[in-house]
């Protein structure tokens, strides 16, 4: 079953369309998208993602700093430690998104 064809939506100002490319390509790094993975369904501390992802914490705070900077993901402090997760419902639906189209099968007609 073909997906209804969206409205695209206006980007706007060049600023936007550059801002826009910087979050993919932030995105796009296969290390920080698994730490965002890790976020989406519960907050989760440093030493967590690390420990889940097999990193380092230092290299961890690296990609998290840089992440929440994008407004990809925020944290809250709990006494000593913080905890990461999605920003808003539009990471998750982003992902979520992402990876339903690459789980699609191709169409062999629409790839000519």
């Amino acid at each position: 079953m073909k997906a209804k064809p969206r409205k695209i939506v206006s980007l706007g100002s060049e600023d936007t369309v550059v801002q826009l490319a910087d979050l993919f390509r932030l995105m796009g790094d296969p290390t920080r998208l698994r730490i965002i993975l890790v976020c989406l369904d519960e907050p989760i501390s440093v030493g967590e993602i690390a420990e889940r992802l097999a990193l380092s914490p230092s290299l961890v705070s690296h990609h998290l700093r840089l992440l929440k900077a994008a407004r990809v993901l925020r944290g809250q402090r709990q006494g000593k430690q913080i905890f990461y997760s999605a920003l808003d419902e539009h990471i998750r639906c982003v992902i979520d998104d992402m990876v339903a189209h690459v789980g699609e099968p191709l169409d062999f007609e629409e790839a000519d």
